[in-house]
């Protein structure tokens, strides 16, 4: 695309301002300068380059100087420090009514994130405001959450150089990368998971081992908040359930939010289960950790002893006592799905560190 041509009124009294400064040896005074720097504001709202501008200017430069020359050279001193000034000034302008634009843009930009994740805006609205960032809110989306060691925002060096991977990588794809209360975020075509699992990997590794959830796609404005809030929730019960795995899917974790649907039946379940473990020596935490394991364990004594750095007899006597505190036999299949569960909601809930 061309660029648009710059007009004599661009530079205002330039011309004029030259000559006089040949005829006396004068600098330009405040109010010239005001002058300039309200013209180069003028011409970045515009839409002109501040490169072309500059080339404009040396244009009207050289177009004036025979007019503004003399034989001794002193005349020609005092035009290019006045052309000196005269294009500082003009750029300051420029520069400033940039930095305004950037400004407004950057706030544009936040305040249309605050509201497309938390829901706040009319969706008719916020679905016209996306197409201006890229986004197609009548698609599906997914959003990904990564947190790290330490509170992040977008002119970190962790933002940056995900972002930076992330557009090395896809381009001009559809996605928007962001921060939001300490953590990166990055919200992508439901379509193109590929995108996720990328991020997810730049951030895992940027953060040194941050962790990362990922939302399921959804449909429509509410469908970003949505995809948001189940990755938010994923990163929660990370925490809670003490899970490894450094990136984790909603898709992969829909039984926990089911199994905690209805609370107080799930606390009355570990009440029942486990409660009477808090007659134990030591209270029910050692039986629950060891409960704990032995699931994750997949029911197998000897790996479970061996995560315990126990014997398996030692094992086995506290398998035993759970066993005569719940009425509930771990090895018993019968038993198990009942435990299980239960050792999963106290997890959930934060039991026995909470009271239920």
């Amino acid at each position: 695309m061309p660029e648009p041509e710059i007009s004599d009124e661009v530079l205002g009294d330039y011309a004029r301002i030259l000559a006089e400064v040949a005829a006396t040896g004068r600098r330009l005074n405040r109010d010239e300068l005001e002058d300039r720097r309200l013209l180069g504001k003028a011409a970045a709202e515009d839409g002109f380059q501040l490169r072309a501008l500059v080339v404009r200017h040396l244009a009207a430069t050289r177009a004036a100087w025979p007019l503004t020359a003399s034989a001794d050279g002193t005349a020609a001193d005092s035009v290019l420090a006045a052309v000196e000034q005269a294009v500082d000034a003009f750029a300051e302008g420029f520069e400033r009514a940039q930095r305004m634009t950037v400004r407004r843009e950057e706030a544009a930009r936040r305040e249309f994130i605050d509201d497309l994740l938390y829901g706040r805006s009319d969706l008719g609205r916020l679905a016209e405001r996306a197409t201006r960032f890229g986004l197609r809110l009548s698609r599906a989306h997914a959003v990904a959450v990564a947190t790290g060691p330490e509170a992040y925002t977008e002119t970190d060096s962790v933002p940056r150089t995900v972002e930076a991977a992330l557009l090395a990588r896809f381009g001009g794809r559809k996605i928007l990368l962001t921060t939001k209360d300490g953590r990166l975020v990055c919200i992508a075509p439901g379509s193109q998971p590929d995108v996720l699992r990328y991020f997810a990997k730049q951030s895992h590794a940027a953060t040194d081992g941050g962790r990362v959830a990922v939302g399921r796609p959804h449909h429509g404005p509410g469908g970003v908040v949505h995809s948001y809030d189940e990755a938010l929730d994923a990163l929660d019960l990370a925490e809670r359930m003490d899970l490894d795995d450094p990136v984790l899917y909603a898709a992969d974790l829909l039984v926990y939010p089911v199994l905690t649907r209805d609370r107080q039946a799930m606390a009355d379940l570990v009440r029942s289960e486990l409660g009477p473990l808090q007659k134990a020596r030591g209270g029910a935490e050692p039986l629950l950790k060891t409960l704990t394991v032995y699931f994750d364990a997949g029911c197998v004594a000897a790996e479970t002893a061996r995560r315990l750095s126990l014997s398996v007899r030692a094992l086995t006597y506290r398998l035993e006592r759970i066993h005569q505190l719940t009425g509930s036999d771990p090895s018993d299949p019968m038993h198990r799905y009942t435990l299980q569960t239960a050792v999963i909601g106290a997890r959930l809930l934060d039991w026995p560190t909470k009271e239920l």
